[in-house]
């Protein structure tokens, strides 16, 4: 069965938006531009003098993964790109280039295993669901062969296998594939990784006020029912700004464990039924997040623009998230909510978008 026209540009097309992603290195710009220009072979050599300095930077060796793909060396591109999903297993990009890399040599059940990995880290990223889709397809297709070979009168599952003939013939070509975090992502969200520490800046909390409502009476005596209505209304919003600043001062706590590298104290932050990416066993989660705390070099992340709201006693929260390590960098949006348990804010939910 033949791939749908949208997989073999997939690699390409990554290379055309990638100006933002490698801003931070004037070699690995140089070398994305070489590839542009399609020296990718004078490309690769720039991106090897680079990682011979700086061996675990993961953006010189998901470029150097594009460059061998460019190249036509699918196996060494799986190499690289493999190792980085054991490094940085945080980072979706990288298992969606794997699919690519596994689609083109036919290879479904190892591309589909890929994207539902990219998924589970990252459960608003299109362009891992629309390449899962085209998997999906080609599964599809590989299952309907196999039904006709062994009963080749079946008119039911002739018409499948023509239908979906032409549905991947009428397949437009696009350019679904992801960028590493530190800029916009194939799907189109601003990625940003594991953070490391900087000053978190105090989350603006608005100043809780509360208007009486003026109640006619008749005798003008307000009502001892409406004085205690009143009274309950101030008393919720202290309460409310109380555990805005609690719900905060959590978040703060969680970043700087996170970025003093402090696992243990990382980890007592998330409530005892986190809901873990895609079901992933606990145990698993945690070893993939503290990973990065065990690099070398500094950790910092930061966050920003804390919007907190309550309902059924949980605390739902919008923030920026900055990530910088040596090694990797980037901006997300992430939404948390937390639950209180023993007089702390802990997170039970934790995802990006």
């Amino acid at each position: 069965m033949p791939m749908p026209a949208s997989f073999p540009a997939l690699i390409v097309g990554l290379l055309l938006g990638c100006s933002s992603f490698f801003a931070t290195s004037d070699t690995l710009s140089d070398a994305q531009r070489l590839m542009r220009q399609g020296q990718t072979a004078h490309a690769l050599e720039k991106v090897d003098a680079y990682l011979a300095n700086k061996p675990s930077d993961a953006q010189g060796r998901f470029l150097k993964g594009l460059a061998l793909t460019e190249m036509g060396k699918q196996q060494e591109a799986i190499a690289v790109f493999s190792k980085l999903t054991e490094d940085y297993p945080e980072l979706p990009e990288t298992y969606n280039n794997l699919a690519v890399l596994y689609a083109q040599q036919k290879q479904y059940e190892k591309a589909r295993t890929a994207l539902e990995m990219a998924i589970r880290i990252h459960p608003g990223y299109a362009t891992a669901y629309d390449n899962l889709g085209d998997v999906y397809a080609m599964l599809s297709g590989q299952a309907y062969d196999k039904a006709l070979q062994l009963d080749p009168s079946r008119q039911v599952t002739q018409s499948k296998r023509a239908r979906l003939r032409e549905l991947n013939k009428s397949s437009t070509s696009s350019s679904r594939v992801a960028m590493l975090p530190a800029g916009e992502t194939g799907s189109s969200r601003k990625t940003s990784n594991e953070p490391a520490v900087m000053p978190i800046a105090e989350a603006s909390i608005p100043a809780a006020g509360t208007s009486a409502a003026t109640i006619p009476t008749g005798k003008g005596i307000t009502p001892l029912a409406a004085a205690t209505d009143a009274d309950k209304s101030v008393q919720q919003a202290t309460v409310i700004s109380s555990d805005e600043r609690a719900v905060t001062k959590a978040l703060q706590g969680w970043v700087g464990a996170w970025s003093r590298k402090d696992a243990k104290a990382y980890l007592a932050y998330y409530a005892a039924d986190f809901r873990t990416p895609g079901g992933m066993p606990r145990k698993a989660w945690e070893n993939e997040r503290t990973r990065p705390m065990n690099k070398l070099g500094r950790l910092q992340v930061e966050i920003e623009d804390i919007k907190v709201s309550f309902a059924d006693d949980k605390a739902t929260v919008r923030l920026r998230q900055h990530y910088s390590s040596p090694y990797l960098k980037s901006s997300v949006t992430k939404t948390i909510i937390l639950v209180k348990s023993r007089g702390r804010w802990l997170i039970q939910q934790e995802r990006i978008g």
